[in-house]
């Protein structure tokens, strides 16, 4: 295994991105317009947009460190590239929310003990257990994330393949009890690290099978198998099992998507380049979305808090329109006016394959 850099799968991140930002217009809209119930139910599925990102990101970054996990500065090299690309904007953006964006809306300014949990990457904890923290509410996902970071290079560092695969059985099936538990006791699992653990895990488990040779032309069937097959049970869960009390949803649904997205990231990476679907993925829309993805997740909700603010449309297509083209402005000036400038140093720490003398692996 080499390193490759996926154009086909920067079309996908653009599809998460699409998804989120379509879910967060129609579950904010209200009673402004008179919308057909069935497309208010159909946008519902863009919030699992987070989950194809987590699938994503999963196998994107445990790929790399397969890659590169024998080689001089594996840790230096990775935790320093995670940091050029998440932090700058992450905490540009924390800084507008808290001392702008009061001045725009016409807000109070949170205070900084609220503040901290944001700034700690602990938001998504604190929305879990309740606790008084006040900021841009989707970055849950982003705090998620950030803990995958922080122990997957070790893990893989540590572990042989055979005891990876171990850890990324324990974490589906660890985060599948530990719904149970928290629904129990009354505690959302939507937000919280552990919970959401196992689509970080399905998408290592992409990376661990491509060891194996696995995402060839005639495997491709097998992926759109697993995909028909998990459809059933998922619309099945999704229609006659609803509330956030309900154990099998708090159990099931998460994992469902998760390996929903699994067997699509699998399909895409087994057909040829030339087929359709990755001709259109790869296409110049797709990848350029894509490459913005980070900026449209990050500004969308501030992008239509801005629109509700200062314009009035009476169209909810033009409405939608508008806020996707104002996400995208501002997503795009901030990848080349503010970001770009960080993602250049990320040539100072290239990532290497070459083998080093290093302890054998448990």
């Amino acid at each position: 295994m080499r390193l490759i850099y996926y154009k086909n799968l920067d079309g996908v991140r653009a599809i998460a991105a699409l998804m989120i930002m379509t879910f967060h217009f129609f579950q904010n809209i209200g009673t402004t317009y008179r919308v057909p119930g069935y497309l208010l139910k159909a946008a519902v599925f863009g919030q699992t947009g987070v989950d194809l990102f987590f699938v994503l990101s999963g196998f994107l970054i445990t790929r790399i460190l397969l890659v590169t996990k024998e080689a001089p500065d594996y840790f230096k090299n990775f935790y320093l590239r995670r940091s050029l690309r998440i932090f700058p904007l992450y905490y540009l953006f924390l800084l507008l929310y808290y001392f702008i964006f009061p001045l725009i809306f016409k807000e109070e300014t949170a205070t900084f003990s609220q503040q901290l949990y944001y700034y700690t990457y602990l938001q998504n904890f604190a929305r879990t257990f309740n606790w008084d923290a006040a900021g841009p509410e989707h970055f849950w996902s982003l705090g998620v994330e950030e803990h995958f970071y922080l122990f997957w290079p070790l893990a893989i560092y540590l572990l042989s393949i055979k005891n990876l695969k171990r850890l990324i059985i324990g974490i589906i099936i660890g985060a599948l009890v530990l719904r149970v538990i928290m629904t129990k006791y009354g505690y959302s699992t939507f937000y919280f690290t552990f919970t959401r653990f196992d689509a970080l895990a399905a998408g290592a488990l992409l990376a661990v099978l491509e060891l194996k040779n696995t995402f060839t032309k005639k495997n491709a069937a097998k992926f759109l198998l697993l995909l028909a097959g998990l459809f059933v049970p998922t619309i099945i869960l999704w229609t006659f099992f609803t509330g956030e009390g309900n154990y099998l949803i708090q159990m099931f649904k998460f994992l469902l998507f998760s390996f929903i997205y699994f067997s699509v990231i699998g399909y895409i990476l087994c057909i040829d380049d030339s087929h359709f679907v990755n001709r259109v993925l790869k296409s110049k829309g797709f990848a350029y979305t894509g490459k913005i993805s980070y900026g449209l997740y990050v500004y969308h909700i501030f992008a239509y808090k801005l629109c509700n603010e200062f314009l009035k449309i009476n169209n909810v297509f033009m409405d939608l329109l508008l806020k996707f083209a104002m996400t995208f402005a501002l997503a795009t000036l901030s990848f080349y006016l503010f970001e770009s400038s960080f993602l250049k140093l990320k040539r100072y720490f290239e990532y290497a394959t070459s083998r080093k003398q290093r302890p054998a692996t448990v």
